[in-house]
């Protein structure tokens, strides 16, 4: 089996790995039987050079594999096309697999040789031969000298290749993509990141640009989250990395584990109001609407909050909303007996000079900026069936403004309200076409956490707290 796999080595393929991580085209570097995954050198993404100079796939992620050519050894390179040889005009090929030919949806043109274009030194072609002189502007248009031109570069006999059926099999046929592919290799890159017209054999001192990494990497995994029991919903960041979605029963494990450890509600509740009030801050414009300079426009958001944890996490984002100079209207219904997490909070939310009303009558009437939906639980479902939770949702369709729901619950749940944004906390649960666009934010579990309950994490956040997600 190692055997037959170290066959593979150095040929060039062309892997698709589905609509997110796209196709990837390189040579093979190495194949592991053991842990089922295959590595290219020098790869292509969706047909652009990648940064990286190794990519390694999982065979779970391929969804279809094309050997283009199978090389024994990729040192070798093919003789390239002598000084008499007629100069071809290429840009892919017909490569060949196990199966026979794979068409390519290209041409390539063969320039005869009675009408072949002598090269100059750097490569580049001209139709005058090399003692010839451009002549000077007499300033006089002159029709016999024009056409003496059009006869220099276009005559010699092109108009007989009118009559000939051009030959696509056998042009395709010339086209040598491993001396293409070790020509480019060879050469250099200017300083604008153009390649060099030089030849191969120069030796040109690298210049990189800004974005270029001059250090030797290693591949790239894009599935860096695997889950016990996966769901059938995956999502994956702007960059392809695949965040897995989980079961609310392993949510909630997860939960548990993070307090076991310190990571109390208090502490959730008051990340989640950072996160979830950053991305709103962002929605309702940013630093183009909350200026100094703006003060007679500020934005109103109203939050819709019930009984639950999900209602405390509400108001917490509503307190840092009105800490940045928002103007809050919170609703939540009088009850008799509370939670602890939203009295308290309740209290904090107080202190801002933000609007608690209980009553649906006392919402604007007139559309908000934003409307901030807390009002479904993941457990407590009878509560939709309260007029309470009717009339805020009738409020909340009618109002017409962008909806941004926070924690909302799994698939299969009816949502009262249709969310043009989602925001999930720590690891995405599989949710519905309605709850829109989905956005993953960080609330502070650590790896060890997660390891915990049978998942393997690396962050997929990089340098933010909230990105966003997009359907595998």
């Amino acid at each position: 089996m190692v055997t037959m796999a170290s066959d593979w080595i150095g040929s060039l393929v062309s892997i698709h790995c589905g609509p997110t991580l796209g196709v990837y085209q390189g040579e093979v570097s190495s194949v592991d039987p053991t842990s089922q995954t295959i590595s290219l050198r020098h790869p292509f993404h969706n047909g652009v050079k990648c940064t990286v100079p190794e990519v390694t796939f999982s065979a779970m992620d391929i969804k279809d594999l094309k050997i283009l050519e199978i090389r024994k050894n990729s040192n070798e390179v093919p003789k390239q096309n002598g000084p008499d040889s007629n100069p071809t005009l290429t840009t892919h090929g017909a490569c060949k697999d196990k199966g026979g030919d794979v068409p390519v949806n290209s041409a390539s043109v063969t320039v005869p040789n009675k009408a072949e274009p002598k090269l100059q030194e750097g490569g580049s072609s001209s139709c005058r031969g090399p003692n010839q002189v451009t002549p000077k502007k007499n300033g006089v248009k002159n029709g016999g000298h024009m056409k003496n031109k059009d006869d220099e570069c276009f005559g010699d006999g092109m108009e007989d290749l009118l009559d000939e059926d051009f030959d696509f099999e056998g042009n395709l046929a010339l086209f040598d993509k491993a001396a293409v592919f070790s020509q480019i290799e060879s050469s250099e890159r200017r300083g604008n990141g153009a390649r060099s017209r030089g030849t191969p054999g120069e030796q040109t001192p690298s210049r990189y640009r800004h974005d270029e990494n001059i250090i030797e990497t290693k591949p790239v995994i894009y599935r860096q989250i695997t889950v016990p029991q996966p769901e059938t919903k995956e999502y994956s960041t702007d960059s392809g990395l695949v965040v897995p979605s989980i079961s609310f029963d392993l949510y909630k494990r997860l939960l548990a584990a993070a307090e076991s450890h310190g990571l109390s509600l208090e502490r959730r509740l008051e990340m989640t109001g950072v996160c979830a009030s950053q991305m709103a801050l962002t929605l309702l414009g940013g630093p183009n609407r909350l200026t100094p300079k703006n003060v007679h426009q500020r934005p109103t958001v109203a939050l819709l909050c019930g009984p639950h944890v999900q209602g405390a996490q509400g108001i917490s984002c509503g307190r840092h909303l009105a800490n940045h100079e928002v103007e809050v209207i919170l609703f939540l219904p009088n009850f008799v007996k509370m939670l602890e997490a939203i009295t308290s909070e309740l209290a904090l939310f107080g202190k801002t000079g933000g609007k608690l009303v209980s009553n649906m009558k006392d919402l604007p009437e007139t559309p908000v900026d934003l409307v901030i939906n807390c009002l479904d639980s993941h457990e407590n479902g009878f509560l939709r069936d309260q007029p309470w939770y009717k009339a805020a949702a009738d409020w909340a369709n009618q109002n017409r403004a962008p909806l941004l729901s926070i924690d909302p619950p799994v698939s299969g749940q009816e949502h009262a309200v249709e969310a043009k944004w989602s925001l999930s906390l720590g690891l995405p649960l599989p949710l519905s076409e309605g709850a829109g666009r989905v956005y993953l934010c960080d609330i502070g579990i650590p790896r060890q956490v997660f390891q915990e309950v049978g998942i393997k994490y690396h962050s997929p956040f990089g340098c933010k707290f909230v990105i966003p997600l997009h359907s595998a």
